[in-house]
């Protein structure tokens, strides 16, 4: 019996060994050597860890990369949770807004990239003719440094939130009714409700959620190569540590070492903060009863 049911995990042991296993262990070891275009390259121990302590882009990447997952994640969670809420509720149309709201998520990320490129064109796009419309002048949303990393935050929000909406929505059916009951016969108001009961049974969802926006969007990649012109300045500005590293590996195939480098560090940054939140997870996370 137990050699049967080694060979039904084998399929799924063997695909995690050969595609993320090798793969994540080469690529460690490729992080200390200088590879160009063929070959092995050549072994320079720390060297490449040393040049991204010196190098301004990487650092920029970061800050980019963070300044992403700060904003984001809090933004993901919070409209999740709202718009859950509200389609909880028996209202008129209730399936037609689950079905929109879940549209997003079943669009694959090149086509949301293509799309919001075009709703944010400066000269053609529906946003800058609303400004107009309403008196402003036209913004430069995907080429001016200033307001690039928000465009696409604006979209990385819009596309995630989708899938979360559905997990909350989900969460919050599961809660017992008997609790909302009880609540209602001590006179609790609907704002009582949602923050007393609500939002405290929604806690374990949320940390799982928030776990997997936070990865989620440290490895932003899609929308930034998909939506910003690479020959302008606002790329590099709004550049993340995986558009980086996709520069160095494939772009400069004579950096692939120094680009398993910036793989390298982004995995420790995930898996150090994924640890933080396992640990703080015992202060807010209601458990299960």
């Amino acid at each position: 019996e137990l050699c049967t049911a080694y060979i039904f995990i084998l399929p799924m042991f063997a695909g995690l060994l050969l595609f993320s296993i090798i793969p994540f262990i080469q690529n460690i070891l490729y992080s200390f050597r200088k590879m160009g275009t063929f070959g092995e390259g050549t072994f320079i121990g720390l060297k490449n860890y040393q040049d991204l302590l010196k190098d301004d882009t990487f650092w920029l990447a970061l800050q980019n990369t963070v300044f992403y997952a700060v904003v984001g994640v809090p933004l993901v969670i919070i409209f999740s949770i709202f718009l859950a809420h509200q389609i909880n509720k028996k209202i008129r149309g209730r399936t037609i807004y689950r079905t929109l709201l879940f549209i997003p998520a079943i669009t694959i990320p090149a086509a949301i990239g293509i799309l919001w490129r075009w709703i944010l064109n400066y000269q053609y796009g529906i946003f800058n003719w609303i400004l107009e419309k309403l008196g402003f002048s036209r913004i430069s949303w995907l080429g001016d440094v200033k307001y690039v990393r928000w465009a696409i935050i604006l979209v990385v929000v819009w596309s995630m939130v989708s899938y979360y909406v559905i997990i909350m929505l989900a969460a919050m059916q599961g809660i017992d009714s008997s609790y909302y009951e009880a609540a209602r016969l001590d006179g609790a108001s609907s704002r009582q409700v949602f923050f007393k009961i609500t939002l405290p049974m929604l806690t374990p969802m949320i940390f799982f959620s928030v776990i997997m926006v936070t990865i989620g969007i440290l490895q932003i990649f899609d929308f930034i190569y998909l939506m910003v012109d690479r020959q302008t300045l606002s790329y590099t500005y709004s550049m993340s540590l995986v558009t980086y590293f996709y520069e160095c590996a494939f772009n400069k195939s004579s950096m692939r070492g120094y680009g398993a480098a910036i793989s390298v560090v982004l995995a420790a940054i995930i898996m150090v903060i994924t640890m933080i939140q396992m640990v703080g997870k015992k202060y807010w996370v209601r458990s299960g009863e």
